[in-house]
């Protein structure tokens, strides 16, 4: 028997063991990622059990009439234990729908996890959204190195790395998150006109809560910062969350350097190095440019993917009937 709770604080425990040995777990899921910003969003997280054992996880918020899998993360959807099937899919869905129609919810807004991220093949939850007609509404373009067939670097990149070695550029792990942040904002808004998504305390909190996982890498001259990227190691993943360079740091093409230095790294620890999205607007815009550069480093796309579902009677909309056997 398969019953859907609501998350409840003192559940942390439980929910982190689940995250952590399931077949696709990942840090932002972790209550001590989630946490640090509970304070913007409505929880409205879901756990699953199936015999009174955690069988799967939801995170979410609602927003108005709509609830989502959740704002507050680049990705999220069901977090699933080795035991969940097609099947068991589908019946949480079910109960899904039936609570959130108890809770006048007229939408879900579901940021599907690239697969990636997947420890072993988890898309159960795609084939569901497919059965309660799922719209694709958005679709972001990540760019990834694949070590096991990575691709070729470009000759421009190539010339990039030599002229930062020329140049007397070092690369390193640090814990200069100040100085880095100072260039990343200064980036960011000169650039685009936006701040960081985390703010210089919150990423030294999450850094110091999860220091295996969030790090920093700099590349200096003199002692100087001239580019960072701070990466999220999850699994098989290790993915650039911030990259930035001064206007200096570009003139010695500081981060070619400092990619060319991660990209070796990580190749002997993991299976995938991820550059992140380069889309605004929706997903309707690709800035050219910058995929043209991850793209140059060898990488290849992934797609973030994001869909809508209407909170309705299965009944009306044709869909077949709920799985049988199912309580709250």
């Amino acid at each position: 028997m398969i019953e859907i709770l609501d998350y409840r604080p003192d559940q942390k425990e439980v929910w982190n063991r689940v995250n952590a040995d399931a077949k696709n777990g990942h840090l932002l899921f972790d209550r001590g990622f989630m946490d640090y910003h509970a304070d913007r969003f409505s929880d409205c997280s879901f756990m699953f059990l199936e015999d009174g054992k955690p069988l799967a996880l939801l995170p979410g918020n609602v927003s108005g009439n709509t609830f989502f899998s959740h704002q507050g993360l680049t990705f999220g959807g069901f977090i699933c234990d080795q035991r969940v099937t097609s099947m068991r899919m589908l019946a949480m869905w079910d109960l899904l729908m039936e609570e959130l129609r108890q809770q006048s919810v007229e939408r879900i807004v579901y940021k599907s996890l690239p697969f990636i991220y997947h420890r072993s093949p988890c898309q159960e939850d795609l084939y569901a959204l497919f059965r309660h007609g799922a719209r694709l509404i958005r679709r972001d373009v990540t760019t990834t190195i694949d070590y096991r067939c990575a691709g070729t670097r470009s000759k421009r990149r190539d010339r990039g790395v030599k002229k930062a070695v020329k140049a007397g550029v070092a690369f390193a792990q640090s814990t200069a998150w100040a100085d880095f942040w100072s260039v990343l904002v200064g980036t960011l808004q000169a650039r685009h006109g936006v701040k960081p998504t985390h703010s210089l305390e919150e990423i030294r909190l999450l850094a110091k809560c999860f220091p295996e996982q969030i790090r920093l890498y700099i590349a200096t001259r003199d002692g100087k910062v001239l580019a960072g990227v701070v990466t999220f190691e999850t699994g098989a993943v290790a993915h650039a969350q911030y990259i930035a360079a001064s206007p200096e740091g570009r003139d010695v093409a500081a981060l070619d350097g400092l990619f060319d230095f991660l990209i070796e790294r990580y190749s002997h620890t993991h299976g995938y190095f991820d550059f992140g999205i380069s889309n605004e607007n929706g997903g309707w815009v690709l800035n050219e440019g910058l995929v043209t550069q991850k793209e140059e480093y060898g990488g290849s796309t992934v797609v973030h993917d994001v869909y809508e579902v209407v909170v309705t009677d299965v009944s009306s909309n044709g869909n077949p009937p709920p799985i049988s056997g199912l309580q709250k």
